[in-house]
């Protein structure tokens, strides 16, 4: 697959044979949609193992396949840490999309609350789990506006051991809800500090908008566990291009856990 890439202002590694080669490439328009022009005949969709899981791949229209590949390295890091907790964890996972960070939590043993506003992308996430043979672990598959959601929850006194937060610069909540993450973020933070158990296991915050450093995403964690014991690790997340091995940048990550450093 070709898609563009904003970033990658440095010379290609690959010929201009490899790259006219691809199955498709993704054409964006100006209006910041797009189209695939296809090289070759492809299904409509097909099944990629992603480590111990399974996920659905489909061409969208607006670029994507279904899933972030530089994830990758948290999902290893959700599994190690609810591994090792030797407890029962719970785990809320924010912005889920199609449940990458929900599968990695399931298959390691905890109990996950799944959501996103899009209702064909939390089925998506369903079909995912029964691709991975996860589909009778306890996820509660949730279909809201996120801000609403987190209050509501407060407001039942219900309690996660570990969040996960993966937004989006815009989007639209499951009823026209605009979420701006300038403005959101910070409150949405705030909120979710207060559905926290007692001995929090860890929080993670990823983000792909232009201008959310990892620096911006340690400051905020700080914030939002101060009184916390614990440490954060922040960082880029980044592919590795085959043959050169340059890495090239995919957004940023921040991780509270409750144990210090070694």
């Amino acid at each position: 697959m070709q898609r563009p890439a904003l970033q990658a202002i440095w010379s290609p590694h690959r010929t201009s044979s490899d790259w006219e080669a691809a199955d498709a490439t993704f054409i964006r328009s100006s209006s910041g949609g797009g189209r695939w022009q296809y090289g070759h005949s492809l299904p409509d969709s097909f099944v990629l193992p992603v480590g111990s899981i399974k996920l659905k791949i489909k061409l969208t229209d607006f670029g994507h396949l279904g899933f972030f590949p530089e994830q990758q390295e948290n999902w290893l890091w959700i599994a190690g840490q609810i591994r090792d907790a030797g407890r029962p964890i719970n785990v809320l996972n924010l912005f889920a999309y199609t449940g990458g960070s929900t599968l990695a939590a399931a298959g390691a043993g905890a109990a996950v609350c799944h959501l996103d506003s899009a209702k064909g992308v939390v089925a998506w996430a369903r079909e995912n789990a029964a691709l991975s043979g996860l589909a009778g672990r306890p996820v509660r598959w949730i279909v809201e506006d996120v801000l609403k959601f987190v209050r509501r929850e407060r407001r039942r006194k219900r309690r996660y051991d570990a969040i996960i937060l993966d937004p989006p610069s815009f989007g639209r909540g499951s009823k026209g809800e605009v979420w701006k993450i300038e403005r959101d973020l910070p409150v949405l933070l705030h909120d979710c500090r207060s559905l926290l158990s007692d001995r929090p296991l860890f929080v993670l915050l990823t983000g792909h908008s232009p201008g959310l450093t990892p620096l911006v995403l340690h400051n905020l964690l700080a914030d939002m566990l101060a009184g916390h014991p614990g440490h954060i690790a922040m960082g880029e997340m980044t592919l590795t291009e085959s043959g050169s091995g340059r890495r090239f940048p995919n957004g940023s990550y921040a991780r509270w856990e409750e144990k210090s450093s070694p």
